[in-house]
């Protein structure tokens, strides 16, 4: 067998959005596992914040830098699925994005302290490095060349916006920088108002569900931390111990179980438009699921007696982040299927008494261990719901389409 070699150069054309056997490669799964360190390093500055009291600014902090880290990550997974070439010039370039999120990592601490410069320094690399994918694409598609070129455009714009932005300090810092978040999520609806670029609808939705189990790890790594802090204290091994455990792997387990009981690539097979409710509304998935690992490492900290906060202000660290996934969950899935079942809104109802249930136990002083296990069942009753009678609702839901 000959072995397998890539070429140097080749014209980029579009791939056909139905090609059969389109999965991620080796070389987005390689990109991925590079945002792992900055989605982990935001997440970390988070908990640490909320341990210090610093809860306001911990929280806007984190929600800024993990803005750019996701944002970086779409582009190119976007870019990909419509334009992946594979050749030696395609990899070399993304290449190029790899350092850039590198950099960003690099400067993650300095900006949860308001010195945004080497934050700002990785995201030019990455975003100046995607323009010339554009460039190559629009060279070789004729049909997307338009499209093509304003992508090429409104990134480069945006890259002299971010770079004016470290002129500013304070206050003028804050506005601009959402000015801007307003502006870079403008470029790709303004981009393709007239031709829609070929991307893969069942590509996409294995890359998101691929960073879902990896921003998931975050989680992980806080039910091991909160181990850590009872394991290797004085006590040992105790029931607090194996509380922490059952909560931590029911809140991993039950968040999966949640995401992929459903089909996320057949709205958006049906209907393309809703590529983009389907994209940008994975940004507070995305963030609710790494704050939850942060808030069991906030867990961790108190039982280390190392956190300012009580046992309700732990618990509460908890379960917003889980209110805000389970909400957004269910707010996409009415997006996309635009579908308004009253079935859900007693699975919400459900899922609200049991994070008020635990937040109520948590204030009266009952053990925190045990407050977090019953916060763990919170998506429990979405499973529960949607294997007993739900997943005929989605049945349903997939026939109006």
């Amino acid at each position: 067998m000959m072995p397998y070699v890539i070429a140097l150069y080749r014209s980029m054309r579009e791939r056909h959005v139905r090609s059969e056997h389109r999965v991620a490669t080796p070389l987005e799964l390689l990109f991925d596992l590079c945002f792992v360190v900055a989605i982990a390093l935001v997440a970390q500055l988070l908990h640490h914040a909320v341990t210090d009291g610093d809860v306001l600014h911990g929280i806007v902090a984190y929600l800024t830098v993990f803005f750019s880290v996701w944002w970086a990550w779409m582009n190119f997974t976007w870019f990909a699925s419509a334009y992946d070439t594979d050749d030696v010039a395609y990899r070399l370039t993304t290449l190029v994005q790899i350092a850039g999120v590198l950099v960003l990592a690099a400067g993650v601490t300095d900006a949860f302290h308001g010195h945004f410069g080497t934050v700002t320094v990785g995201y030019v690399i990455m975003r100046a490095a995607l323009v010339t994918q554009w460039l190559r694409a629009a060279a070789g598609d004729p049909a997307g060349r338009r499209t093509a070129r304003r992508m090429a455009a409104g990134v480069s714009a945006c890259l002299v916006g971010w770079s004016l932005i470290l002129l500013t300090h304070g206050t003028p810092h804050l506005v601009l920088f959402f000015v801007m978040v307003a502006a870079e999520l403008a470029v790709p609806p303004w981009a393709e108002r007239d031709y829609h670029t070929p991307w893969h609808p069942h590509h996409i939705a294995e890359r998101y569900g691929l960073l879902l189990i990896i921003t998931l790890g975050e989680v992980i790594l806080g039910t091991v931390a909160a181990l850590n802090a009872v394991v290797h204290g004085e006590a040992g091994w105790t029931v607090d111990a194996a509380l922490l455990a059952i909560a931590g792997v029911g809140l991993t387990f039950g968040s999966w179980w949640m995401y992929f009981a459903l089909p996320w690539a057949e709205p958006i097979v049906r209907h393309r438009e809703r590529g983009f409710p389907f994209g940008y509304g994975h940004l507070l998935l995305f963030g609710a699921l790494a704050a939850m690992g942060g808030g069991l490492h906030v867990a961790a900290y108190s039982l280390e007696n190392e956190s300012s906060l009580g046992a309700t202000g732990t618990v509460l660290s908890v379960a917003i982040p889980v209110a805000v996934y389970v909400g957004v969950l269910y707010a996409l899935y009415s997006i996309l299927m635009r579908s308004h079942d009253p079935f859900h809104l007693g699975l919400l109802a459900g899922t609200g008494a049991v994070l008020v249930l635990s937040i109520v136990l948590a204030a009266a002083g009952v053990n925190m261990s045990v407050c977090l296990v019953v916060l763990a069942l919170a998506p429990a009753v979405t499973v529960v719901g949607y294997e007993a009678r739900g997943h005929r609702h989605v049945a349903d839901a997939l026939e109006r389409l």
